[in-house]
């Protein structure tokens, strides 16, 4: 094989993990939960490929002969959250999970934050986006304070109005969080969350910018680059492993604007990695509880998914898969513990059942089996 084409469908999982009670998730099921929800999910695509044989939703057949070889893979890292799982597809298993903070960030490293950007915030709690927005969004006009918050997951956020910071201070504050941020308080990401608009009506732009925290240890896409091969990444993929082993780099509006570059990739002619975070499932529609919203954005994919397999290459290899749950139908608006999806498709590649795996980073073992590369991360590979 001379490509890989991985699909990081954000937050679709599918069926909570037998720990999901220590991360009050049992029931979670995002696929098949919405499946209910909606009477059914329209999926052709992601049917014949063998979704339905992995795990029952309701209008995805499990069908006697799928063209792509089907699993679901555990989460082994501890947590639910963007880097965890990223990281984890990448071939790093982590023996503690990364500090959250649901009660606030400690007074006196948010002091010292405030001393190093020269200002007051506002916030320190654990919210959503949309909610913290609609709190503090007029203070935040008034006073030119960012507001600072937090969630379930690893995150230190800070959000402030395009016009009252501009985006290049905003970045700027993030990065002096990120250098302050290490040790005990190393969280997994520090986000910049812009918004525009007026009380009652504020809306997140695209300007977001994450901060991530740099992985202790090698991840397969230095490997990959170190061999010669180009990793070419689409989305908030840049972000989330901060550059490391990525040549070629492009930002995404939504999930149709990311599909529809990854297929423009793979009319271009270069061999290695092709990886691609759809993210629209888990920031516009999972953290929102938004059901209808979710399947509408899943049945929009899978219609691109067949527009991907058309305009692939023999040598290129499919891999579809996510990096946690959301399910909307469950209590909160956090990210849920659960197995995701692994769906393995190319016309060398003959179909089989690959059953419940136990890591993520088999799909890192994957790809170096595939590009026979030197370095070895825990797990198996898929084929």
């Amino acid at each position: 094989m001379k490509r890989v084409i991985l699909l990081v469908l954000d937050s679709v999982g599918i069926g909570a993990l037998p720990d999901a009670d220590k991360y009050n998730d049992v029931g979670s099921n995002t696929l098949g939960n919405i499946a209910k929800k909606v009477g059914g999910l329209k999926l052709p695509t992601l049917e014949k490929m063998g979704l339905g044989n992995i795990h029952p939703i309701e209008g995805v057949k499990n069908v006697e002969e799928p063209v792509a070889s089907y699993g679901k893979m555990m989460e082994k890292s501890p947590g639910k959250d963007t880097t965890t799982g990223h990281w984890e597809l990448a071939g790093i298993i982590l023996d503690e999970p990364f500090p959250t903070y649901l009660n606030g960030f400690p007074q006196d490293l948010l002091k010292e934050f405030e001393n190093k950007i020269g200002t007051k915030t506002i916030g320190n709690y654990a919210e959503s986006g949309t909610k913290i927005l609609a709190d503090l969004g007029e203070e935040h006009q008034k006073t030119g304070y960012p507001i600072v918050y937090t969630s379930a997951d690893s995150v230190f956020q800070v959000a402030a109005h395009e016009e009252v910071i501009p985006l290049e201070r905003l970045y700027e504050i993030c990065k002096i969080a990120r250098e302050m941020l290490q040790g005990e308080h190393a969280v997994g990401r520090v986000i910049a969350r812009p918004f525009i608009g007026e009380p009652g009506n504020y809306v997140r732009t695209e300007n977001r910018k994450d901060f991530s925290r740099l992985p202790d240890t090698k991840i397969v896409l230095q490997s990959l680059n170190e061999a010669g091969l180009d990793v070419v990444a689409v989305g908030k993929i840049h972000d989330i492993y901060s550059g490391l082993g990525i040549n070629r780099s492009y930002k995404s509006k939504s999930n149709l604007h990311g599909l529809n570059k990854t297929i423009d990739l793979i009319n271009e002619d270069f061999s290695g990695l092709i990886m691609t975070n759809l993210v629209d499932f888990d920031m516009m529609y999972g953290h929102r509880n938004d059901v209808e919203g979710y399947a509408k954005a899943l049945e929009e994919t899978d219609g691109m998914l067949e527009v991907i397999i058309q305009n692939m290459k023999d040598e290129d290899l499919l891999i579809v898969t996510a990096d946690h749950g959301c399910d909307p139908t469950h209590p909160g608006t956090d990210h849920t513990r659960e197995h995701v999806p692994v769906l393995l498709y190319g016309k060398n590649i003959k179909p089989v059942n690959l059953g419940t795996l136990e890591s993520f980073t088999d799909v890192a073992v994957t790809l170096t089996k595939i590009f026979a590369l030197d370095d070895k991360f825990p797990g198996k590979s898929l084929i």
